[in-house]
């Protein structure tokens, strides 16, 4: 077995950069928990909710500075660099925007918008101001995917051929919920599919050519099933699935021309197994949880180089993504209320 030092190639900062939180909720409090294992490059600095109340007590218990009962109030802080994005995706767009006019650079959680228009808006509007802006597709920036990404780089396992993931769990049915509300983009595609689709278009790193979906539509209008086939130009191909009503082992495979490699749990795993003409063998890349850390990271990497996107998930490939979410969406007549009449 051969263990894997991703942290070894991280790079010193010039300085501290402080973040604000937009939107106090549980993914904040979860990247939040990444940020705190980085204290000598990332300040916990603000946050910011459309209820003071909230502000505080997440500030209170997160050891934020400040607290702002409102996202206006929070990015006309000047001394905020960063500010996540992590409201629920359908407000993504407009609470981006209003940071991005505010030249603050932006970490927006995934799913990065509701619609690809809202997206397109997104990315117009940090293109226009000049500022950063990146998709918090967190697992990207992992080390066990990171390691691949080397791996295939490396011609481990020759062309990747094939990409096998998928995403699922089994949730009761709450027409209130997020997950289960129209109103709230809620459903398997969005939450949780969007792992996968990233997942394949980091391996392969083009669109593909034809698009075959079934989207099994549940009770309260959403997606509770979403199974997905891609074929490309060069003979490649992928088979995703993700759920809300089943659960699934959370695998991904990549199949290439001379091997393949297996991950377990892909999108929080910490084990590859690699099978090619040199035999099988495992290669372990640990993290410390809540692996939030790396995509913080990332930011401050790009900042501190002066660049307006990531190399890693650069936005045209987030607005490539964005536009096969509402593809397959559109092709299993899947629209959201706030989109009717658009």
């Amino acid at each position: 077995m051969i263990t894997y030092d991703f942290m070894k190639g991280l790079r010193c900062y010039m300085k501290k950069y402080k973040w604000g939180i937009l939107g106090p909720g549980n993914i904040a409090r979860r990247f939040t928990g990444g940020l705190s294992l980085l204290p000598d490059t990332a300040v916990k600095y603000a946050v910011g909710s459309r209820d003071i109340g909230r502000a505080r007590a997440f500030a209170d218990e997160h050891g934020y500075e400040k607290a702002y009962g409102s996202y206006a109030e929070l990015v006309a802080d000047p001394d905020v660099d960063i500010i996540y994005v992590a409201t629920p995706h359908p407000q993504h767009a407009e609470a981006a925007i209003l940071c991005l006019e505010a030249k603050k650079a932006v970490l927006c959680e995934k799913p990065f918008a509701a619609t690809a228009p809202q997206a397109a808006r997104m990315v117009a509007s940090a293109r226009e101001n000049g500022v950063f802006l990146m998709e918090a597709m967190w697992t990207r920036f992992l080390p066990t995917i990171v390691k691949v990404r080397e791996l295939i780089a490396d011609g481990a396992i020759g062309r990747p051929l094939h990409v096998y993931a998928d995403f699922a769990f089994r949730s009761a049915v709450n027409p209130k919920g997020r997950l289960f509300n129209p109103d709230a983009a809620g459903g398997s595609l969005l939450d949780v599919g969007v792992y996968n689709i990233s997942f394949c278009n980091m391996i392969f790193g083009k669109q593909p050519d034809r698009v075959l979906s079934h989207l099994a539509i549940g009770e309260t209008g959403v997606d509770e099933s979403a199974s997905v086939i891609f074929n490309y130009s060069g003979g490649e191909s992928a088979t995703l699935f993700s759920a809300v009503r089943v659960s699934t082992a959370h695998d991904a495979a990549i199949y290439g021309e001379d091997g393949y490699i297996k991950l377990p749990a892909y999108w929080h795993g910490d084990t590859i197994l690699l099978n090619n003409k040199d035999g099988a063998q495992e290669i372990k890349a640990p993290f410390v949880p809540t692996g939030f850390q790396y995509e913080a990271t990332e930011v401050m990497s790009c900042l501190d180089k002066g660049l307006l996107e990531s190399p890693t998930i650069p936005l045209d490939e987030t607005l490539t993504i964005m536009g096969l979410l509402d593809k397959i969406r559109f092709d299993n007549n899947l629209r959201y209320p706030f989109e009717r009449g658009q």
